[in-house]
C-alpha cells in the first residue's frame, strides 16, 4: 500500500529548491521553462534539470509594472516580476531560460529578460495542420537542441532523447490516470487538491520519483471511499493557466457548493492525452509531432481544444463549465465564444470570467459562480 498524500505534492517546491541547490553545487545545470510547448525531453537528455517558471502569484506584479504596462496579462507580469526581483528560487538557479512565441506580450517580455539570463525563444508556428509549419517546428527543435548543447557544453544523443521521451511519456500517463479518477461519482479529488497535484508535479527534479508519487496517490484515492462531494454540481474549468497563488476561482467554485472535477488548461488536462510516438527514426521529428498538437488558443484554427472539451464534458459528466480568461489574454478571450457555443449546444450552463491575480473582484466572481451553480438541474 502506498503512503503518498496530497501534502507530498504541496511541499514539492520547498523540497526541490534544496535539491536543486545541491545539484547546482555538484555542477548540474538548470533550465527554466515557461510553456508546455517546450520539450522537457531535450533538457533531460542534456543532463540538466527542467523547472517551471510561470508566475502564479500577485506578489511580484507591482515590481513588474515599473517596466511593463499595467493592462498586461498577470501571468506575464508575475513571471517578469519574479525574474526582475530575483525572488523566485527556481529562476535564480536557472542557468538558461527557454521562452516561446505563444503571445506577443511574452515575446516582448523575453526581450527584457535577456538582460537577466540567457534566453532562447522558440519560434512557434501558429498553424499546426500544415506541412510547412511542421517542418519549421522540426527545425526549431533542432536549433534548440544545438543551442542547449553549446550553452550546456554537452552532447544530446538520440539514445538519451529516447530515454527522456519514455520518462516524460510515463509521467504524462501517470498524471492523466490520476486526473481520470475524477470521472467517478462522487469525484474522489477536490478541485484544490487536483490543482495542487497537477501544478506541483512540474517542480520535482526527479521524474522517476514524481511518477511513483502519482501512481501511489492514485492508488490511495482508488482504495478510499469519498463522500464529501456527493450531490455537488460537477464543474469543468477551462481557459488560461491556473496555479497555486492564482486559484481563487477554484476556491470559489468549491466554497459555493460545486466540485471542480477537471481542468482543461495547460496546468491541467490539455497535454495529458499527448504521447511521443516511438514509430519515428528521428526523436526530434517524434517530439515535433507531439508538441505541435497542443491545443493552445494561439493556434489558428484550434479544433482539438473543442474536441477535447467535448470529450471531457462527457467523460467527467460535467454539469457546468467555467471559462477563465486572465486580463489581456486576447486569444483565449476571443476563443471563449466558441467554447460557449459548444457548451450551450450540450444544454449545460456556461460562464465566462475575465479577471486578474488580485482579490478585488472576489465578491462579484462569487455571485456569478453561485448563480451558475443554481442553474444546474437537480
Amino acid at each position: 500500500m502506498s503512503n503518498h498524500t496530497v501534502e507530498d505534492f504541496a511541499i514539492i517546491r520547498q523540497v526541490n529548491v534544496m535539491r536543486i541547490k545541491e545539484s547546482k553545487e555538484q555542477g548540474q545545470k538548470v533550465v527554466g521553462i515557461y510553456c508546455t510547448y517546450c520539450p522537457q525531453e531535450l533538457i533531460l537528455a542534456a543532463g540538466a534539470i527542467p523547472v517551471g517558471l510561470c508566475g502564479t502569484s500577485e506578489a511580484p506584479i507591482a515590481l513588474a509594472e515599473e517596466t511593463l504596462p499595467r493592462n498586461l496579462c498577470p501571468l506575464i507580469k508575475s513571471s517578469y516580476g519574479f525574474a526582475a526581483g530575483d525572488t523566485c528560487p527556481f529562476f535564480h538557479f536557472s542557468d538558461l531560460v527557454i521562452g516561446e512565441t505563444t503571445c506577443d506580450g511574452k515575446k516582448k517580455m523575453f526581450e527584457l529578460m535577456q538582460e537577466i539570463k540567457p534566453v532562447y525563444v522558440m519560434q512557434l508556428p501558429h498553424v499546426h495542420q500544415n506541412e510547412n509549419s511542421f517542418n519549421l517546428w522540426v527545425e526549431e527543435l533542432r536549433s534548440l537542441r544545438t543551442w542547449l548543447e553549446k550553452n550546456l557544453d554537452t552532447t544530446i544523443t538520440d539514445e538519451g532523447l529516447w530515454k527522456a521521451i519514455d520518462e516524460i511519456n510515463q509521467e504524462t500517463a501517470a498524471a492523466k490516470a490520476i486526473c481520470d479518477i475524477n470521472q467517478m461519482n462522487p469525484p474522489p479529488i477536490s478541485g484544490l487538491d487536483l490543482l495542487t497535484i497537477t501544478w506541483s508535479r512540474s517542480f520535482n527534479s526527479n521524474k522517476a520519483e514524481v511518477i511513483e508519487m502519482l501512481k501511489g496517490l492514485r492508488e490511495e484515492y482508488i482504495n478510499n471511499t469519498v463522500t464529501d462531494n456527493i450531490g455537488r454540481p460537477r464543474v469543468l474549468l477551462t481557459g488560461c493557466p491556473v496555479g497555486l497563488g492564482s486559484e481563487k476561482v477554484v476556491r470559489l467554485i468549491e466554497e459555493a457548493g460545486g466540485s471542480m472535477v477537471a481542468m482543461e488548461n495547460c496546468s491541467g488536462y490539455k497535454t495529458l492525452e499527448l504521447q511521443t510516438e516511438r514509430n519515428q527514426d528521428d526523436p526530434i521529428v517524434a517530439l515535433a509531432r507531439k508538441y505541435l498538437q497542443i491545443p493552445c488558443s494561439c493556434m489558428t484554427p484550434n479544433p482539438y481544444r473543442m474536441e477535447l472539451l467535448e470529450r471531457m464534458i462527457e467523460d467527467f459528466r460535467v454539469d457546468a463549465v467555467i471559462d477563465l480568461t486572465w486580463q489581456a489574454c486576447h486569444t483565449y478571450n476571443i476563443e471563449a465564444h466558441d467554447v460557449g457555443r459548444l457548451v450551450k449546444s450540450k444544454n449545460i450552463p456556461f460562464l465566462h470570467l475575465e479577471s486578474d491575480y488580485s482579490n478585488s473582484d472576489l465578491e462579484s466572481l462569487k455571485v456569478r459562480i453561485e448563480a451558475l451553480l443554481e442553474m444546474v438541474e437537480k
